[in-house]
């Protein structure tokens, strides 16, 4: 069977599955449960200075879509609310009672050099495996200095990273915010402060609603609300861009992918663009812990169909064939076509594509039948039919033979364009 164990920037751990720095990692109660239902790792929920944080009520927004809960949530809930001298202690029993799974302790305190100072011997000191720097939640905290307000600042970055590789003998990852407009800019500040490796994505800025009775943003706290930090499945295609992109220019910056993963389909696509390990939270906390017994079993068949031995042979496998759009091939084609046998008569396909695309698809009624067939000569072979078919292998996109490969750096309409290289 495929072998599952990992060695994340040092961190070792049974398997890639780790619980995200959330309310899912906010006490031993939590983790032990955690632990006994197969996790690899947890990012203990953020640790900050004493007094800790106050907390409101409610705390969550939620997208449901076509009858499914929790595509995407929205949290407005800051970091631990616990004491620090509690949470160290729990982090310290916990470590003890399981040393073959990985103990990451999140942080946040005010960007000053003498407070990272001070927390860093003391997480030390309760033998976690390294310590997750939480520069992206973007409410409450980055109002007062930290978090997001961090994590958008390449300069800042680098400087409290460069803190606490100086202060902690810890393996340090840096949890990156996706609300900014070049991922790479603060990843890079990362490795330049030292960092062993980054984390992405935390929650999206974002409003998940109004009350249009009472015309407040959801969640309501006493009448008003307020933006919060978005996450769940919805999140997964922006997670999955930042992270390709950081393996894609910063090779051999270890990854931990985070946003919408809930499934071992979902991890092994974050593996493939560049992840050594993957953190979960809005799936936990809709399925509860035992979902990780399906994200174990699926990932290991699946590597075992494919002949991968370790996460290792994953990682980073897709990276390769992600390309800027002006590496495409521009002469390539695909053309739609129709299983008669399959197809149900619904008219999904034309109709999206005769109101919305290029009018490639006829119909033809025979009777009490309708028939559906594709113009080829019209067809772009834009996959807009196959997206709204309602049945599954009813509508493919056939690959069209050609022999030439021409991208927009060498078309001739690009003035910029650079001459094909002599054969």
């Amino acid at each position: 069977m495929a072998d599952l164990h990992i060695d994340f920037a040092g961190i070792k751990a049974p398997n890639p599955f780790w619980l995200a720095s959330a309310p899912p990692t906010d006490k031993a109660y939590n983790v032990e449960r955690a632990f006994k239902a197969g996790w690899g790792g947890v990012v203990w929920k953020t640790l900050g200075e004493d007094p800790p944080v106050v907390n409101v009520s409610s705390r969550y927004g939620a997208i449901g879509y076509n009858g499914q809960r929790l595509m995407g949530m929205n949290n407005i809930e800051l970091i631990t609310d616990r004491p620090l001298h509690l949470n160290l202690d729990e982090i310290r029993t916990v470590k003890r009672n399981w040393p073959d799974r990985a103990v990451v302790v999140s942080l946040m305190v005010p960007c000053e050099e003498e407070s990272w100072k001070r927390i860093l011997p003391l997480v030390e000191a309760t033998g976690a495996d390294g310590i997750e720097l939480n520069f992206g939640c973007p409410h409450g905290m980055s109002e007062r200095g930290m978090g997001a307000a961090v994590g958008q600042v390449p300069d800042y970055v680098e400087m409290v990273t460069r803190w606490c590789k100086q202060y902690s003998r810890m393996p340090v990852i840096v949890k990156l915010t996706p609300n900014i407009t070049d991922i790479l800019k603060p990843a890079e500040a990362a490795r330049r402060g030292g960092a062993d490796a980054v984390s992405l994505i935390n929650t999206i800025t974002s409003i998940t609603g109004v009350d249009l009775d009472n015309m407040v943003p959801e969640p309501a706290v006493d009448g008003l609300g307020t933006h919060g930090g978005y996450c769940g499945p919805a999140v997964k295609p922006i997670a999955l861009r930042m992270v390709g992109e950081i393996a894609r220019s910063l090779k051999g910056l270890p990854i931990s992918g985070i946003g919408g993963i809930s499934s071992w389909r979902d991890a092994a696509e974050f593996l493939a663009l560049g992840a050594g390990s993957v953190q979960v939270c809005t799936a936990a906390m809709h399925y509860g812990f035992r979902i990780v017994e399906d994200m174990i079993s699926g990932l290991s068949n699946w590597m075992d169909e494919k002949g991968y031995a370790c996460i290792e042979d994953v990682t980073g496998r897709a990276v390769k064939n992600f390309v800027h759009w002006n590496d495409l091939n521009l002469a390539w084609k695909t053309i739609a076509s129709i299983d008669p046998t399959a197809c149900i008569g619904c008219g999904l396909c034309h109709i999206a594509c005769e109101d919305t695309a290029h009018q490639a698809i006829k119909l033809q009624e025979t009777g009490e039948k309708r028939i559906y067939e594709v113009i080829d000569d019209e067809c772009v072979g834009c996959n807009l039919c196959s997206h709204v078919c309602p049945v599954s292998g009813c509508i493919t996109m056939v690959p069209q033979a050609t022999a030439t490969h021409l991208t927009w750096k060498q078309h001739p309409n690009n003035p910029m364009r650079v001459a094909e290289p002599a054969q």
